[in-house]
């Protein structure tokens, strides 16, 4: 029965991979919106943990607000989807400059365009973060850790599909810190998504008001390698037009007590999510299960 389901989902995305081909990007996000609203009537346990994350936080006010912004950001996510399959091909054939508008300091802009210097980025579940990965990789190769797909023939289907160029997928069950280091020592970007549940190897923050875990490893690759360390993420802003909005440079000057100064990174690194997840709440992605218990 799992690999009947698992066929079917497949055959889908292929029918979905070839309405994406064949139309323009503005289309295409229409196609997008229309298979969000679907998934959000069908995927019931999804809508639920949206709207339960929405009021739980106090971003909705109440249900129907709860209900409203839970919609809009499952078209969100399936925009972002949509975004990466078209990137290479849109990108291609216009100048990525301008695709993106640029929200950070100039500080920020000189480590992107240094080749002797690489950057740690950490981000969240938040607008655009693969086409994100793509267009900053015009400026400096990156480094993102993904997580395989439950369903094996997707995510071949989409390893092939998903745009490269110079963006390097590390498989989150292959992972080892000696691998992020040298990539931070090859003047790379690391791209880091930090509103993951890290279970009990965690540091327990408040996000939103409500405890999460955060793992401690982009605050250690920080410590361990001096690297600057920013949080960035990118909102669509119009079909295939950008917008990266990103924090200055984060030097930390270690004080010698690790778990102090792991706690202090990522207590700023949660702040500056948290400000953008209020101003963007319908861009977040709520069906995905941040916080659990301890």
């Amino acid at each position: 029965m799992k690999r009947l389901r698992h066929l079917l989902e497949y055959l889908g995305l292929r029918v979905l991979l070839f309405l994406v081909d064949c139309a323009p990007p503005a289309l295409s996000l229409r196609l997008a919106d229309f298979g969000a609203d679907l998934a959000y009537l069908l995927l019931f346990s999804r809508r639920r943990i949206a709207v339960s994350n929405l009021l739980a936080t106090h971003i909705a006010a109440d249900a129907p607000s709860a209900r409203r912004l839970a919609r809009l950001s499952f078209r969100c996510f399936a925009r972002m989807a949509v975004e990466s399959l078209c990137s290479d091909r849109y990108l291609e054939q216009h100048n990525w400059q301008d695709c993106i508008e640029w929200e950070a300091s100039p500080e920020l802009l000189q480590v992107l365009n240094d080749p002797q210097q690489g950057l740690i980025l950490a981000s969240g579940h938040l607008g655009s973060w693969e086409v994100a990965a793509h267009l900053l990789s015009y400026h400096k190769p990156v480094v993102g850790i993904t997580r395989s797909m439950n369903n094996p023939y997707t995510e071949r289907l989409i390893s092939r599909r998903k745009s490269r160029g110079r963006f390097e997928l590390t498989p989150k069950h292959d992972l080892n810190t000696a691998r992020l280091v040298t990539a931070l020592k090859q003047k790379k970007i690391l791209a880091i998504m930090i509103d993951q549940h890290a279970y009990s190897r965690g540091v327990r923050i408040d996000f939103l008001g409500r405890s999460a875990s955060y793992d401690k490893a982009v605050a250690l690759l920080h410590l361990i390698t001096k690297t600057p360390l920013c949080f960035g993420y990118c909102i669509a802003t119009a079909p295939m037009r950008f917008k990266f909005i990103a924090s200055d440079p984060i030097s930390y000057a270690a004080t010698g007590d690790k778990e102090a100064d792991v706690r202090a990174i990522l207590k700023l690194l949660n702040d500056h999510l948290e400000t953008a997840v209020r101003t963007y709440p319908d861009k977040y992605l709520w069906s995905h299960r941040r916080w659990r218990p301890e």
